[in-house]
């Protein structure tokens, strides 16, 4: 018997899965060339139409982030830009299934060489676009996974995941991937196991495996002893998460009887439609990443998608982030290409740059508040300036709504607490109506490690003592000047962050409304 191999990543969707190894990485292609190049093109077109039907297919099926994927990868296979690279290597003698992977891969190769965790996790919706086409030229069928499976590979395509039955278990181990990837938001809204950047250059792995998603690892061979505690691990993993489902319809509460407010992030206006709102306290998060996609969103738009949340919620209050762009999240036509875009102009700074776009948010929040609990805080702020800025133009277009007549409300305008300066320094923010610690950038900037880098992942932990003690320190300055704290990074919804968070004097935690129910179960063990 062969010695036990052990692989470390990172978890991208907690949970457990033992079973048979399927390697993604295998690939049976085998196209006819055609007589002609008018015939080669002819092949690649009505492959390209098959795969986009196969999409659209999928497509009408599917909803939420599942049916966004797609969406974008059809928009992505009518793009005349992505595919007449192939027809040209076509017309110089070259077939069409080696003209159209040439492409891809020259596209795929430009994605995982860029310095932006955004643009390197969209890589993996190419390379699914380049597979399904070579798919719809090859004459050969797919190669299955068993049943219960661990998708083993160095990154899995989003077809791939929603085409799988994983109501018999399974999971996926990724030598690369990236848990900001599409697929690692399939997975953690549908809890299957996930652990990406396990980085092994071993060309060939098989048998049985154990995939710990929990704390990010993966056993090979694993002996009869190492089953025995995965087992129990999976057993005591699943006995939690039953428990923590009878936490769900009720308010978070420590042993202390020390009341928690437990909101959700959430990045889509439709995401409210599968969340009961008596069992959360509101959204603590709303991105609006997702108005700005490939054409800047007009006011109308903007001032639906909020209302459609607001009306969900009722009483309870809904916490809009005003558009944070950049760093990882580039917006054709709004964002700019930077060496360092974490670093430059991303979230406030990025608004304040382009006011005509950011006027247009802003004329939509003020509009959307008349529907419910809004607040709305800015991103990345560094200096109280920003935020001054930010709060004068709100000022400005509600004066000008009033003159129109149109029906408005003034939010409390609030600040992310994510850049070192405002963690140290909170006293210079006091004209801010509220703090939300966003921990992912927080974390990252103070620990100067990327969470989506295996390499240093182990650095990049909120419950390092400085991460905690600038989370102290800006939680005890709220307190005193009666400024609301709460916290909406991932971290929030860590049953193992969540003790230190509490004791650090949180008392208000927004949590991606997958982990509501281990965020209260974790609540309920807590002692102070």
């Amino acid at each position: 018997m062969s010695e036990p191999l052990r692989l470390q990543g990172i978890s991208a969707s907690a949970g457990y899965a033992e079973g048979p190894l399927f390697d993604l990485d295998q690939t049976v292609v085998s196209y006819v060339g055609k007589e002609t190049a008018d015939d080669e093109k002819a092949a690649l077109e009505a492959a390209i139409a098959v795969a986009t039907s196969r999409l659209t297919a999928l497509s009408e099926m599917a909803e939420g982030d599942a049916a966004d994927i797609l969406e974008f990868q059809i928009a992505m296979l009518q793009d005349d830009a992505l595919s007449s690279p192939a027809f040209a290597a076509i017309r110089t003698g070259l077939p069409a299934d080696k003209a159209w992977r040439q492409a891809l891969d020259t596209e795929i190769a430009g994605y995982d060489a860029s310095d932006q965790d955004y643009f390197r996790a969209r890589a993996a919706d190419i390379r699914d676009i380049r597979d399904q086409v070579l798919r719809a030229l090859s004459e050969d069928g797919d190669v299955q996974a068993p049943t219960g499976a661990i998708l083993y590979g160095w990154d899995i395509a989003p077809t791939r995941f929603l085409e799988t039955d994983w109501s018999s278990g399974g999971g996926i181990a990724l030598k690369a991937g990236s848990t900001a990837s599409h697929v690692a938001m399939l997975a953690r809204s549908r809890g299957v196991p996930m652990v990406v950047g396990l980085g092994t250059s071993l060309a060939r792995l098989t048998g049985t495996a154990l995939l710990d998603a929990e704390h990010g690892g993966i056993v090979l061979s694993p002996s009869k002893t190492e089953i025995a505690a995965f087992r129990q691990s999976s057993s005591s993993f699943r006995a939690r998460s039953d428990r923590a489902g009878t936490f769900l319809a009720r308010p978070a509460v420590t042993k202390a009887g020390t009341a928690v407010r437990v909101q959700v992030n959430i990045a889509d206006p439709s995401d409210v439609d599968l969340i009961d709102i008596t069992t959360c306290d509101g959204v603590g998060l709303m991105r609006t990443e997702f108005l700005f996609g490939k054409t800047l969103p007009d006011e109308e738009t903007q001032y639906r998608a909020y209302r459609k949340v607001l009306e969900w919620a009722g009483e309870k209050p809904v916490t809009i982030r005003t558009v944070d762009a950049g760093g990882d999240k580039p917006v054709p036509g709004f964002t700019i290409e930077e060496s360092n875009p974490f670093l430059g102009l991303r979230g406030i700074r990025l608004s304040l740059a382009r006011p005509e776009v950011f006027r247009v948010q802003i004329r939509a929040l003020l509009r959307a508040a008349v529907h419910g609990s809004l607040k709305v805080m800015f991103p990345m702020i560094a200096i109280v300036e920003e935020y001054r800025q930010a709060a004068a133009m709100f000022a400005e277009e509600q004066t000008a709504l009033a003159a129109r007549g149109v029906a408005h409300n003034m939010p409390p305008l609030g600040i992310m607490v994510e850049v070192p300066s405002v963690a140290i320094v909170p006293e210079a923010f006091t004209d801010a109506a509220f703090f939300s610690i966003g921990s992912n950038d927080l974390t990252q900037y103070v620990m100067a490690a990327a969470r989506d880098n295996a390499a240093v992942a182990h650095l990049n932990s909120v419950r390092h003592p400085a991460v905690l003690r600038l989370i102290a320190a800006v939680t005890a300055f709220g307190q005193r000047e009666e400024i609301p704290v709460s916290l909406c990074g991932d971290a929030a919804g860590d049953p193992a962050s969540i003790p230190s968070l509490i004791e650090a004097g949180l008392r208000d935690l927004s949590v991606a409304p997958a982990q509501l129910a281990m965020a209260k179960a974790a609540i309920a063990d807590v002692s102070v």
